[in-house]
């Protein structure tokens, strides 16, 4: 398995473009005699009976993509592509499944029912790799009862997991924001409609949108991540353009929440003169562990590490496509510890020098596998 990650991590491709770890993927489950298909142009579906296969089906999914990330760490199998780093994990995850396709293809005699794998393209990006395989018929022929998946944790031991019931991740959309106004010369601003200061009272405005609509127990974040206007010290330019994400843990409030974004900055801007164009585009929705099944995984997990092995998840403002998955059936999302201090490998996801601790990609197979045999929703 650890072979199989060091290819992965070396071979990283972007979202949807995954067709040489779709390939890589099919030609593994093949040695093992499973039998693949392709979704989503890279997504690959594969499915493992075992006895009285129509008992149950358990899907098991993994995302495969990389990112538009350079990586700086000096490794044997460091990213040959240039530009694209598996900086997520993605790679531990797909060698995750596949360890535990094997496994679960060597016992197929000793448990019962079917685990359908999915080894999901594009999850760090709109649409979503999720979205599109369920628009293709994932979830169907035959049709999963229960869906699992791993992430990994920079902030957990090798060796540990976390699970939470409930709301688990956030929901994320992206605002685009153009404030067009009328340029001139920044000595006389009064022949102007300053759209760099019409931006900075609608960033304000932004933050108390939230503030005082938004329940203080209902976790939600609006950030502008990017401002950019005008090009030197004495022109006011025509227009700035905005950038910024919105994360939320309910999704009332947060399709709410869009129409106040939208009557807001339609009204603060116009007030001021100028003229707004926004665009919120709808990314992921909130990833809902499945309380029914949360009850039934914990205490397999704890059989299989021990219970001293097993925390709780911590909520998060980041988002995941699972979210789409967990819309349509039960889910559980959990996260598999890959924090190993000796080796240094302290560095965050989404960073030029991520590390993982190779031992933990036996116990993320182990896990998939045990609950995929083990589960009876």
């Amino acid at each position: 398995m650890i072979g199989w990650r060091r290819h992965l991590h070396a071979h990283p491709e972007l979202s949807y473009q995954e067709f040489e770890t779709a390939a890589f993927v099919q030609e593994k489950l093949h040695q093992l005699g499973i039998a693949t298909s392709k979704m989503a142009n890279t997504g690959v579906i594969g499915c493992i009976e075992g006895k009285n296969p129509d008992k149950k089906t358990i899907a098991l999914r993994a995302d495969m993509d990389a990112l538009p990330i350079q990586e700086e760490n000096d490794l044997p199998f460091r990213s040959v592509k240039e530009g694209i780093m598996h900086a997520c994990g993605h790679d531990v995850h797909t060698s995750c499944l596949l360890g535990a396709a094997r496994i679960l293809q060597e016992t197929r005699s000793q448990w019962e029912g079917t685990v359908k794998l999915i080894f999901q393209p594009g999850e760090e990006k709109n649409p979503g790799g999720a979205s599109l395989l369920i628009k293709e018929g994932v979830l169907t022929n035959p049709a999963p009862q229960a869906i699992v998946a791993l992430h990994v944790s920079t902030t957990l031991e090798t060796g540990t997991f976390s699970f939470r019931s409930g709301k688990v991740m956030a929901s994320a959309d992206e605002l685009y924001i153009t404030i067009k106004g009328k340029g001139g010369h920044a000595a006389s601003p009064h022949l102007t409609i300053d759209p760099i200061l019409i931006s900075a009272q609608l960033i304000t405005a932004l933050q108390q949108l939230i503030s005082r609509h938004n329940d203080p127990f209902n976790p939600t974040v609006l950030s502008i991540t990017s401002i950019k206007g005008g090009t030197t010290t004495n022109v006011i330019p025509d227009q700035v353009k905005l950038m910024g994400t919105f994360r939320a843990m309910n999704e009332a409030w947060r399709f709410k929440a869009h129409q106040l974004i939208r009557e807001l900055t339609e009204q603060l801007v116009t007030s001021m003169g100028g003229e707004a164009l926004l665009h919120i585009d709808i990314g992921y929705p909130c990833v809902h562990n499945d309380e029914k099944l949360h009850a039934q995984v914990v205490p397999l997990a704890a059989a299989l590490v021990g219970d001293q092995n097993i925390s709780e998840t911590e909520l998060r403002m980041g988002a995941e496509d699972f979210g789409y998955y967990a819309q349509q059936l039960p889910a559980c999302f959990f996260r598999l510890g890959i924090l190993n201090r000796s080796l240094g490998n302290t560095h965050g996801v989404h960073t030029a020098r991520f590390m993982v601790d190779e031992a933990a990609i036996a116990h993320g197979a182990a896990m998939m596998a045990w609950l995929g045999a083990r589960l009876t929703p």
